[in-house]
């Protein structure tokens, strides 16, 4: 029986790959007996900051890497789908019942036993030492939140010091409690529904007098261990503006392609809301990360125009996320390189988001069950998405590895022959290579 530890995205992943491919798995749980700074329940893969699984488009990074994570028996993109809310051209999930799903699916697998309890380090270690059997095999995907024993024991494996940076939270606002004589619907150059969010606009007055709110109020402090390395996607929204008064506005609170329909001008600035469920009751602030403390974050907040009266049902946290660094630690295959049929999984591998880390789930699945077989782990092409995010992890370029997102950036070149080529088709090249060679993959070495 292969042993699964985490029951996030990757951990629910990697159990569901497992067991639909024949394999009994062991699915060990701490929540909801031990829960972690930032969920709120014991649901399986609850999303615990953004509801959005990134871009639907067929034609962008986020949206190839889901079509092949179909294409390998996903769970959580189909069950993400069936639970979509309003977002544009994101997949935007309703967070509970989707978690739900997840959870009642794996919990009604007939080769999934679920074990809801914490695990610690001396068990683990036993774990590992039977994990030389391919039918043993020992996943970790405990996620950035990893426990601190647990992420002293994978840093021992490592050799290396385990590494980590600081993720944000955005808070949540009840719609009713939000000024819609201020605040008007519409999506950034009428792209997707027209519906999808809420825009509050600043003038100049209100922009600059919320900055200086911003900057001045009251932050939670680290803890003297703690050296803050944020991952530049989830940049709290005061460390941005402490680097210019005017960036966010060319930012996360950029106001092109929104016309306010008092002005019929786009506003000096825009902090978007982004709906949470279906029934659209509660709205996300944005790229609004913050560590500020909850009694002057509400009041800050509620400079925003059209937050005045805004009912907070979940304010901003900050939390220390755990990661290894996986050049040095990892195989192609997810292994710890010094540690046979051990793998790691999800966001402790070193990418970043929900989607990515489901992504890394379904590949341990696929890699344990080659080796179980006895067959050769033949690793996806480099022009797919999968294969753009694993040589992510394998690149051994001297650098200070951090986390990444999928992005065009991580696609290799295609050549087009001389001459200067437009980005547009640049990048409709990268695609079409990825569609092409990951079909040609997944029908021949990832067949069981």
């Amino acid at each position: 029986m292969v042993t699964v530890v985490g029951a996030g995205f990757a951990g629910s992943e990697a159990a569901w790959g497992l067991a639909q491919r024949g394999t009994p798995v062991r699915l060990v749980e701490m929540r909801p007996h031990r829960m972690t700074p930032a969920h709120q329940t014991g649901d399986f893969s609850e999303l615990v900051c953004s509801n959005s699984f990134k871009s639907r488009e067929a034609d962008s990074p986020p949206g190839q890497l889901k079509a092949e994570m179909v294409a390998l028996g996903s769970i959580v993109i189909p069950t993400g789908e069936a639970h979509r809310v309003p977002g544009g051209t994101a997949l935007a999930v309703d967070r509970e019942k989707y978690a739900a799903s997840i959870t009642q699916a794996l919990n009604e697998h007939p080769l999934i036993s679920v074990e809801r309890r914490a695990i610690g380090p001396q068990e683990v270690e036993e774990l590992a030492q039977q994990a030389g059997d391919p039918a043993h095999s020992l996943v970790i995907a405990t996620g950035p939140l990893t426990t601190e024993d647990l992420a002293t024991w994978l840093a021992g494996q490592t050799g290396q010091e385990h590494l980590y940076f600081f993720d944000a939270v955005s808070p949540t606002v009840e719609a009713d409690s939000v000024n819609r004589e201020i605040v008007f619907a519409e999506s950034r150059y009428g792209k997707g529904g027209g519906d999808d969010y809420l825009n509050c606009p600043f003038n100049k007055e209100e922009y600059y007098a919320f900055i200086d709110a911003l900057l001045a109020a009251d932050k939670v402090p680290f803890k003297e261990f703690e050296e803050p390395k944020y991952f530049e996607g989830c940049k709290p929204i005061e460390e941005i503006a402490a680097k210019g008064r005017d960036s966010l506005r060319f930012g996360n609170f950029k106001p092109v392609g929104l016309t306010d329909p008092r002005t019929g001008r786009w506003p000096y600035a825009a902090l978007q809301l982004r709906p949470e469920n279906k029934e659209k009751t509660l709205y996300s602030l944005v790229a609004c990360q913050t560590r500020m403390k909850w009694g002057v974050q509400q009041q800050v907040l509620r400079m925003v125009p059209g937050l005045t009266d805004a009912e907070f049902v979940r304010l901003g946290v900050i939390h220390r996320n755990t990661y290894i660094e996986a050049p040095k630690a990892l195989d192609p295959t997810l292994q710890l390189r010094n540690r046979p049929g051990v793998y790691v999984a999800g966001q402790l591998t070193g990418v970043e988001g929900y989607v990515e880390s489901a992504a890394m789930g379904i590949w341990a699945a696929h890699s344990i069950s080659r080796r179980i077989a006895g067959a050769e782990v033949v690793p996806p092409p480099r022009a797919s998405a999968f294969g753009s995010l694993i040589s992510h992890l394998q690149d051994e370029t001297e650098r200070e590895f951090a986390p990444m997102n999928i992005n065009w950036g991580l696609f290799p070149e295609v050549d087009l022959g001389p001459g200067k080529i437009p980005k547009s088709e640049r990048r409709l090249a990268k695609l079409a290579a990825a569609r092409s060679e990951f079909s040609a993959w997944s029908t021949t070495a990832a067949e069981m």
